[in-house]
C-alpha cells in the first residue's frame, strides 16, 4: 500500500467549524447538598468566564481598557444580568492570567 493513499487531504478549519454545525452543550443541574456559598460562587465564575471570552473576543486584551462600565456594557449586549464589582475585578483577573 502506498504512502500516499494513507494522507488525507487537510480540511479547512472553516468549513469543519460551520456555524449550522455548532451546538451549545445541554446544561446539567448542579450538584445538591453544597452549601450555598459554593453555588454564589460557582455561578460567579461562570459569568466572569463568559464575560471574559466575550471581552477578549471583541478585542479588549488588556485588564486596564476593561474598565466596568465596558464589562457592564459587554453583559447588557449579551444579555447576561450586571455583574457587581467582584465579578468585574474576576473578569479583569481572567483577561490578565489568560494572557
Amino acid at each position: 500500500m502506498a504512502v500516499a493513499t494513507l494522507i488525507s487531504k487537510p480540511v479547512s478549519v472553516s468549513a469543519s467549524l460551520s456555524s449550522s454545525m455548532y451546538q451549545p452543550l445541554k446544561k446539567k443541574p448542579l450538584p445538591a447538598g453544597q452549601p450555598r456559598e459554593w453555588y454564589v460562587s460557582h455561578n460567579r465564575r461562570l459569568k466572569a468566564m463568559r464575560l471574559a471570552i466575550a471581552l477578549l473576543d471583541s478585542g479588549v486584551y488588556h485588564p486596564a481598557t476593561a474598565d466596568n462600565r465596558r464589562i457592564r456594557a459587554t453583559a447588557e449586549s449579551i444579555g447576561i444580568h450586571p455583574p457587581s464589582d467582584t465579578t468585574c475585578r474576576m473578569v479583569r483577573a481572567l483577561i490578565r492570567y489568560g494572557r
